[in-house]
């Protein structure tokens, strides 16, 4: 175990159980509230934005990118501690600033002043996290601040998969199709500044753009025909990126709705939900390991929480979509209780690993 991992994950648990239970509450399942607007701080600046930090430091080999996740759950804590707005949202605000320096850094010490498109992606991403949190700062609501905070996601896991895909000796053209797709994303955040429906209508076509080229040219395309671990991890992807570009189309038609209620719950959570968690279930036996020197032990018991978020999802939208209430009261409590199996099913193949190594460490004694 790496000690210095630990407690920085336990606490990133602890605070997605928080954003959960939150998001429960906001929900209308009539929970002792935390914080009025604590589920998607909670969510994304929260939990995603010190896992990825996390990551990100683990992999950068050096100590002051840590600073990255524990400003980010710092200022976590203090907004479920009821401190000042101000004072939580400039922690968050700093966490974001040094993985943005963490991924420039690194982009430097590998390509110097050549362009490399993943990278450059992946620190556009971090860009994006530091926009949203400075929004967020000088008081502009949560939903104009959500799309920046989905494009941190969103943009730092395509960087990752077209990283992967080099595999396929993409062409020329197929990045600059990639490239096209982001610019066309970051240039609807720039124009929702000024003018946010238009802005938010252009993030649309470019997260269209984006799912398709993943679906077609992301490398889970040829080894979801594979099988074990290998062919879950394409199950979780391409259904993400599905998601991806329905979330996008709904964007383009109806940014008029992009404020509050049902319409909005589901424009958020085709992305927070099916394709950022999606996301997670598949990379969670690589990353985990990584991270916690852990090695997870693959289990078909896996698809049981891949199945039931992407069939709970489907259960809120409809909800969502057609104004029943009940559909997306239960549909979100699925939601959770697949993300809730899903820790469940990595702690088992986690503790069957170490048992079998302790077992195998015996019997050479």
């Amino acid at each position: 175990m790496r000690r210095e991992h630990l407690p920085l994950m336990v606490l990133a648990g602890l605070t997605l159980l928080a954003g959960l239970w939150a998001g429960l509450n906001r929900l209308g399942w009539g929970l002792p509230p935390l914080r009025p607007t604590a589920h998607g701080p909670l969510m994304i600046s929260g939990f995603l934005g010190a896992l990825i930090s996390l990551e990100r430091a683990a992999a950068f080999g050096r100590r002051w990118p840590y600073a990255a996740p524990a400003l980010a759950l710092a200022g976590v804590v203090l907004l479920l501690a009821g401190a000042p707005a101000p004072v939580y949202q400039s922690l968050i605000l700093l966490g974001s600033l040094f993985l943005l320096t963490a991924f420039l850094v690194t982009y430097h010490r590998h390509y110097g002043f050549k362009l490399e498109w993943a990278a450059a992606t992946m620190s556009l991403g971090a860009l994006c996290w530091v926009a949203g949190n400075l929004a967020w700062l000088v008081g502009r609501p949560l939903f104009q601040v959500s799309p920046w905070w989905i494009g941190f996601l969103m943009l730092t896991i395509a960087g990752e998969r077209l990283e992967l895909a080099r595999v396929l000796l993409l062409r020329r053209a197929s990045l600059i199709m990639f490239a096209l797709s982001v610019a066309v994303f970051f240039g609807g955040l720039l124009v929702s500044l000024s003018f946010f429906a238009r802005g938010l209508q252009l993030s649309g076509f470019g997260l269209v753009m984006l799912g398709l080229w993943l679906l077609r040219f992301d490398v889970a395309q040829k080894t979801v025909r594979q099988s074990g671990l290998t062919r879950f991890i394409a199950a979780c992807l391409l259904p993400g990126y599905a998601w991806l570009v329905a979330a996008g189309a709904l964007w383009v038609a109806w940014p008029a709705y992009f404020v509050a209620g049902s319409a909005y719950d589901a424009m958020l959570h085709m992305i927070l939900v099916g394709f950022v968690f999606s996301m997670i279930f598949g990379h969670a036996p690589i990353i985990v390991p990584a991270i916690l020197n852990l090695p997870i032990t693959y289990r078909p018991a896996f698809y049981l929480h891949l199945i039931l978020l992407h069939a709970s999802l489907v259960l809120r939208v409809s909800g969502d979509i057609a104004a029943l209430p009940a559909l997306r009261l239960w549909g979100g409590l699925l939601n959770v209780t697949a993300i809730l199996l899903f820790i469940g099913n990595t702690i088992l193949a986690t503790r069957k690993q170490t048992s079998g190594a302790r077992s195998a460490k015996t019997s050479e004694v």
